[in-house]
């Protein structure tokens, strides 16, 4: 059973809180020949794929290692520069290592804001009033669960498919958040959560159910 991260969301649909559980390391290692069957964009801090994709290595992917060598931004751990590396022909073949790249803050925010309409028009095109919004959302890959407090904040949980229970797990972070979020005098209603005794019992609360499963919380 595996729990990939947490969300809350404000009741005016800004993140509040994130934590990545364990999210998987997705990395594709491929040998080329000169010349590259794909477009590189260099960036101030990483090298990613612009065009092409084979071998599931696709667009958005981020180079990660060189022959072995590990990519720390526009350079190879050894010094030398990854683009002069992969322009010289003499080079060739090389062993390319690529890896998706982690969710920064600023689009993990933005992925907050576009849950919180689509929860919002879920409820209307409910046939029945009061419809309590999203409450499951499945793919092939993952599942999220949404809980939504009285006060319209919501506990998001995604999960790997086959993971059962989590409206239970849900609710228990709830009671978390009562207990040390909202009873820390320093912490303002709708501001980002910044609490060490919070994040210390969400980790013990999640590595448990990975041990004994959700239903001995």
């Amino acid at each position: 059973m595996v729990i990939y991260s947490v969300y809350i969301v404000s009741k005016s649909g800004g993140l509040i809180f994130n934590h990545d559980h364990n999210v998987p390391k997705i990395e594709t290692e491929r040998t080329f020949t000169f010349p590259l069957d794909i477009n590189l964009e260099y960036e101030a801090k990483k090298i990613s794929v612009s065009f092409g994709q084979s071998n599931g290595i696709n667009v958005g992917h981020v180079l990660v290692g060189v022959n072995g060598i590990l990519v720390n931004g526009l350079t190879l751990e050894d010094g030398r520069d990854v683009k002069e590396v992969l322009e010289n022909r003499d080079n060739f073949p090389l062993t390319l290592k690529f890896s998706r790249p982690k969710m920064t803050t600023n689009e993990k925010i933005f992925l907050a804001s576009m849950f919180y309409p689509l929860f919002a028009i879920a409820s209307q095109l409910s046939p029945e009033p009061k419809s309590s919004g999203i409450e499951v959302l499945e793919a092939d890959t993952f599942k999220l669960h949404c809980f939504q407090t009285l006060t319209g904040i919501k506990f998001m949980v995604v999960a790997e498919t086959s993971q059962t229970g989590l409206d239970i797990l849900l609710k228990k972070i709830y009671e978390l958040y009562a207990d040390y979020v909202l009873k820390n005098p320093f912490y303002s209603l709708e501001m980002p959560i910044r609490c060490e005794l919070f994040d210390v019992n969400l980790q013990a609360l999640l590595e448990q159910i990975e041990k004994t499963g959700i239903t001995n919380i």
